[in-house]
């Protein structure tokens, strides 16, 4: 249990003690101006209106992924999870690249007369956060249908019910409890957004609440008001997570056998016609973008100044750096969680603040000791570390408990304990998830564009953030091939630590 309190307390003090530093640079909510109670207004109706977005297109979506099965379905259900992991700075330069002034929808609408469309500002905003959330939304759903029992199905089937009395009696249950936690957690996400609203957000009707944290600190250096706007996002996420814990609804489903639940494919072509619209228009909105990026940045990729690899060096190290500290941190707390729940409730803490809410305080206790553009990579691996730890631990964790549960006496009769028993029994069983919650680390440490925008200079530039500065130069070109070097060492990071993982379990 050592190594779980030591975890727990690291956690504790990066958070908390940020937090109170936080809270004493504000001195209350007296900072705040007229145009910070707008951006918090934008916050909450963006995020209320990507979150709806969201689950609602993912509704259909999951529902015919579920019941219908066709050669490369998984691949497809893999292609469509990839933009959760895909850098927020590299999805806004693909939907640019589609929807933009000179995208592909643009130039379409002028061909056919119509005037261009812009995907700056709310809609915008709203827009990348339906591309972001879509997959995550169906991959929650989608599980919803896997988890009704099949024998709810097979009975179903044997009384003939209709595909509208199957979604009366079986699916809408599963909906009512399943939409809320998802709608919750997209919520969520879309609250802390900081990356999408820089980029296509900005003026005073699309400012988030972390596009303001960002403008106070780095253009006006008010730390007050920075401060004050980060305890308002931290009420807003803390209110969102006490809303999320009383509004789950049981299924009342029961328990079944284990065995896969099939939705009966509905007969009839014009429900086939549907669903292939449903999933063709789906696809083709979540890969088309990042397969126009790779398109129009690899054959650039020769030409890169040498500022942009020096930048993918560092975000290769940072990314490392941070997995390593999350894993260190997630294991201890995922093994003691599964004999102790109250250790879960440490890995989960630092969702209730943003990585500017996060990297403002740090500054503040950092800034008496130390320059803090000094100690920019090291604040961002901690930082990166302690956002990617809630999905760490939700990876290990089911995991840890089946360990528990399964081979806890025999390797105590055996007095399999300390090193010998993380390396003969803990690192073999877990090595799966270990290596997907590696891999989803260092994915998105990789493309994170948040604390390190508050402290870093052009010396100390990541990829995400070098990225963002050839946008704003307008140098497309070289954006798009950065951009797309940001997503291949994304994706191969994730592929090589999950490959690794699996190497490992075999």
């Amino acid at each position: 249990m050592l190594p779980a309190r030591l975890a727990t307390l690291a956690v504790l003090a990066l958070v908390l003690g940020t937090l109170a530093a936080v809270a004493w640079q504000a001195g209350g909510l007296g900072a705040l101006q007229a145009a910070d109670l707008a951006a918090a207004r934008f916050t909450v109706v963006q995020a209320l209106i990507s979150a709806t977005l969201s689950v609602a297109l993912a509704v259909p979506v999951a529902r015919a992924l579920h019941r219908r099965r066709f050669p490369g379905r998984g691949a497809l259900v893999s292609l469509m999870g990839a933009p959760f992991i895909l850098p927020a700075v590299v999805a806004v330069m693909g939907l640019l690249a589609v929807f933009g002034r000179a995208g592909v929808v643009n130039d379409a609408l002028a061909a056919l007369g119509q005037p261009r469309i812009s995907i700056y500002g709310a809609g915008g905003v709203v827009l990348a956060h339906v591309f972001f959330n879509l997959p995550l939304a169906t991959r929650l759903l989608l599980h919803g249908w896997q988890a009704i029992p099949s024998e709810r199905m097979r009975l179903a089937q044997s009384l003939g019910f209709s595909p509208k009395a199957t979604l009366r009696h079986l699916e809408l249950p599963m909906l009512r409890a399943t939409l809320p936690g998802a709608w919750l957690a997209i919520f969520l996400v879309c609250l802390a957004s900081f990356a999408v609203a820089l980029t296509l957000g900005g003026g005073p009707a699309a400012t988030t609440i972390e596009l303001a944290i960002y403008q106070a600190f780095r253009f006006d250096f008010d730390l007050a008001r920075a401060a004050s706007l980060g305890l308002l996002q931290v009420a807003l996420c803390v209110a969102a997570f006490a809303v999320s814990a009383r509004i789950a609804l049981p299924q009342g489903f029961g328990a079944g056998l284990d065995r896969r639940a099939v939705l009966a494919p509905p007969l009839g072509w014009v429900l086939r016609v549907q669903d292939g619209v449903v999933m063709g228009l789906a696809a083709a909105f979540l890969i088309v973008p990042m397969a126009a990026v790779l398109l129009r940045g690899l054959p650039a990729l020769s030409g890169l100044p040498v500022s942009v690899w020096a930048a993918a060096g560092r975000s290769l190290v940072v990314a490392l750096a941070a997995t390593a500290l999350t894993l260190l941190l997630a294991l201890p707390l995922a093994l003691a969680a599964a004999r102790q729940r109250r250790f879960e409730w440490a890995g989960t803490l630092p969702l209730v603040a943003s990585p500017l809410v996060l990297g403002t305080g740090l500054f503040l206790l950092l800034r008496g000791f130390a320059a803090p553009a000094t100690l920019a990579l090291p604040v961002t691996v901690a930082v990166n570390a302690a956002l990617a730890l809630p999905f760490a631990l939700r990876t290990l964790l089911p995991a840890a408990r089946t360990l528990q549960a399964d081979y806890d006496r025999l390797a105590a009769s055996l007095g399999l304990s300390g090193f010998a028993r993380l390396r003969l029994l803990t690192l073999p069983r877990l090595a799966r998830p270990l290596g997907f919650a590696a891999g989803l680390s260092a994915a998105l440490s990789m493309g994170d564009l948040g604390v390190i925008a508050l402290f870093a200079d052009p010396t100390q530039a990541t990829l995400p953030l070098q990225l963002y500065a050839l946008m704003g130069a307008y140098r497309m070109a070289d954006a798009a091939a950065a951009a797309s070097l940001l997503m291949v060492l994304s994706f191969a990071l994730f592929w090589a630590f999950d490959r690794l993982g699996s190497h490992a379990d075999a």
